[in-house]
């Protein structure tokens, strides 16, 4: 399991879905779709209509990778902060039952706002 706690370990950048679809795909359920995917260097984080995968790509060739699904029936509350003029990072913070925090950043020009509202769709 990907340590959440430690928000700077995903240093998000917005990313084509179709760049990260075939590495996430076959674990689908029936009707799952990408909504939101972003990444970093190696590891990313799709944002499908069913819950959140984060993918923890590990070793010098990337061929092992950890696989974290968090479910949107599980959180109990969620939170948004936008970039600024000096912190110019974005945060997103969830709580899951049974989890606890899970906390992710963002690069200031990802569209944090959609995300919080497709959050909120999923989990209202």
């Amino acid at each position: 399991m990907i340590d959440f706690t430690n928000g700077s370990v995903f240093k998000l950048a917005a990313c084509d879905p179709a760049e990260i679809a075939a590495s996430v795909q076959p674990l689908f359920i029936e009707g799952e779709q990408i909504m939101v995917a972003a990444k970093t260097f190696r590891d990313f984080v799709v944002f499908t209509n069913k819950r959140i995968i984060a993918v923890n790509v590990q070793g010098i060739s990337g061929r092992k990778r950890d696989f974290s699904s968090l479910p949107y029936n599980k959180i109990q509350a969620f939170s948004i902060e936008t970039a600024g003029t000096f912190d110019l990072d974005a945060e997103l913070e969830l709580w899951f039952s049974g989890l606890g925090k899970v906390k992710l950043e963002f690069k200031g020009n990802f569209d944090i706002t959609y995300l919080g509202k497709l959050i909120g769709f999923y989990v209202l």
